[in-house]
């Protein structure tokens, strides 16, 4: 009779990786950093401790190692979107989009990478490093809101920086109130209204008598 084939080591290790990220995800998303413990993962994820430390070295290491993922998926939904695009309006459409479809879809580690950035100092590990990846992506977005203003596509009076921290607030609002209200649900439809209500302004537009 066959037996049963083997999985690599490589495969083995990386299934047993993402266990172990499940399973952190989702004791940081509802406890927070400071109240999980490392014994608590790995009874989560029914994985020894040795192997956790195998991958991660320790609860600092495994928190940063989401944090990073947060970051990450952040950078490269933006730079698809401005990849795809090239009509700015369409760009900022298709970032807001991919922004609440990731949200949606990945809520606990969004959650947490929110967090981060209102927690005090002792609720999180050192050398966390996560204002640079903040600063990172924003500049990113800065980048663009640089270039559509040198084109003409935005009013001279404010500045880009000004801009950009406009559009990113309005994003990140959007993304903070799906954790406080469950029934709002961004999605492409509410990616559209959010730019063009920060491009158009929500006044009362006079008509030509």
């Amino acid at each position: 009779m066959p037996q049963p084939k083997s999985k690599p080591k490589d495969e083995e290790d990386s299934a047993t990786r993402r266990q172990i990220l499940r399973a952190a995800v989702k004791r940081f998303a509802h406890s927070g950093y400071a109240a999980t413990s490392v014994q608590q993962i790995v009874d989560d994820a029914r994985v020894s401790k040795p192997a956790l430390y195998y991958y991660f070295k320790d609860k600092a290491g495994l928190f940063r190692a989401l944090v990073h993922e947060a970051h990450d998926e952040r950078y490269r939904i933006l730079t698809t979107a401005l990849a795809r695009h090239q009509n700015f309006r369409d760009q900022l459409e298709a970032i807001l989009t991919g922004l609440f479809d990731n949200f949606r879809d990945n809520r606990e580690l969004m959650r947490i990478a929110l967090a981060t950035m209102f927690a005090a100092p002792g609720e999180l590990p050192e050398n966390l490093c996560h204002l640079d990846w903040c600063e990172r992506n924003f500049e990113l977005v800065h980048a663009l809101f640089q270039k559509a203003r040198q084109t003409g596509e935005l009013d001279p009076r404010f500045d880009s920086r000004e801009l950009a921290f406009g559009f990113y607030g309005l994003a990140n609002f959007f993304l903070m109130a799906q954790l406080v209200q469950p029934g709002c649900q961004p999605d492409r439809k509410a990616a559209k209204s959010v730019v063009e209500l920060f491009l158009a302004g929500a006044a009362a537009k006079k008509r030509g008598k």
